[in-house]
């Protein structure tokens, strides 16, 4: 049912998307190949095409030497390499730096680059809003507009490789990694992410390695299966509870997908052979999932599965019923999690100065659930 919401949104956009010029930038390499030789041209300008675009950062067709002239002057007729606006580029005291993009129907999403000592990690969106309504989500609250497109996703990536020098030449490599982890739930876009996903990965274009490119889903069963066999990138999987009940309250898709369902198809993404483990993601939320008895219970749950845990501290926005769980309660819930033989992690809040912290991102959504618009009425009483 939300796949068809999804759907069935995106064909007004589509609509319009077909009146322009083809946007290359929706194109993997299959893809590309596919255009040319449908437009009676050689497949194996699509690899040259490709650098151009990820590796050069090149978007004026006019400039591509290794074209020939014909070529360049038929794909100016009929096709063009469109970027989002750059809104707003902020940069946070602690280094992150979030862009604000305009896709071309006025909406806008939200682009985080994390800097660290040995990577640098870029949270790309996958959905104008989310259609799926965590309820600790900020990003939940906007609202759903649409799938993004494969150019609107990989455009994120080119973007901030521009802006942070990567295609200067003989520059080093700045986006090492590349969470999909923003707004929206990468599964339920399923057509669209897998080709930017093997952009990500492809050595014509960003040659990251699938270790470095990770994919995080509420619990889209289904989709979890089809990746395990379309894109053997890293799986992360938000969890947040350890009972059906809980988590039905925090992440409503957990009606559809329960907790073992959830678990099991984590095994089986596992057992594909190409995947090294899962990484779950727990939200810490104080006096509501936070407790000694919840992290026994979540390493019980999980002991079966290579895995490592992700415990976030939950992120305050305007309005929320929630508070995050204290140092002490956190550091308690790692030690058990240790002493029972789970690696656990908590993620360092980074960018909360300028709302880029995990769960804050909101852009500015065209909403048409009408999500937003009824949060706002229950705020206000």
């Amino acid at each position: 049912m939300m796949m068809k919401f999804a759907q069935e949104h995106d064909k007004s956009y589509a609509m319009t998307e077909n009146l322009q010029k083809q946007n290359l930038l929706d194109f993997d390499i299959d893809g590309m190949k596919a255009f040319f030789s449908d437009n009676g041209e050689k497949a194996f300008h699509a690899v040259q095409l490709i650098k151009w675009i990820h590796q050069r950062g090149v978007t004026d067709i006019s400039l591509m030497s290794d074209l020939s002239k014909v070529l360049r002057a038929k794909l100016l007729e009929t096709a063009e390499i469109r970027m989002p606006e750059v809104v707003v580029d902020q940069l946070s005291d602690d280094g992150t730096r979030k862009w604000l993009l305009k896709m071309a129907d006025g909406n806008c999403i939200e682009t985080v680059f994390i800097p660290q000592n040995d990577r640098g990690t870029l949270c790309i969106s996958s959905q104008v809003g989310c259609i799926l309504n965590c309820s600790f989500c900020s990003t939940a609250k906007q609202g759903f507009n649409r799938n993004l497109t494969t150019g609107e996703i990989i455009a994120q990536l080119w973007v901030a490789a521009k802006a942070l020098g990567q295609f200067e030449e003989d520059a080093d490599r700045v986006v090492s990694n590349v969470v999909m982890m923003g707004m929206g739930e990468p599964l339920l876009n399923f057509d669209a992410v897998i080709p930017a996903m093997n952009l990500m990965l492809d050595d014509n274009a960003y040659g990251l390695s699938k270790r470095r490119v990770t994919l995080s889903t509420a619990g889209v069963i289904p989709g979890m299966d089809r990746l395990s066999k379309a894109c053997g990138v890293a799986l992360a999987v938000s969890l947040h509870a350890t009972n059906d009940a809980l988590r039905d309250e925090l992440v409503p898709l957990n009606k559809k997908y329960p907790i073992k369902d959830l678990l099991e198809a984590c095994r089986r993404y596992v057992e594909n052979g190409l995947k090294r483990h899962i990484t779950f993601e727990y939200i810490m939320i104080k006096d509501v999932n936070d407790s000694a008895a919840e992290a026994r219970k979540l390493a019980r749950m999980i002991k079966n599965i290579p895995s490592k845990v992700n415990l976030i501290p939950f992120n305050p926005y305007p309005n929320t019923e929630y508070e995050p769980s204290t140092p002490q309660s956190i550091s308690r819930f790692v030690k058990i999690l240790a002493d029972n033989g789970i690696v656990a992690v908590t993620r360092k809040t980074r960018g909360e100065d300028i709302d880029a912290a995990c769960g804050q991102l909101a852009g500015k959504v065209q909403d048409k659930t009408r999500r937003s618009l009824r949060h706002i009425k229950a705020v206000q009483g």
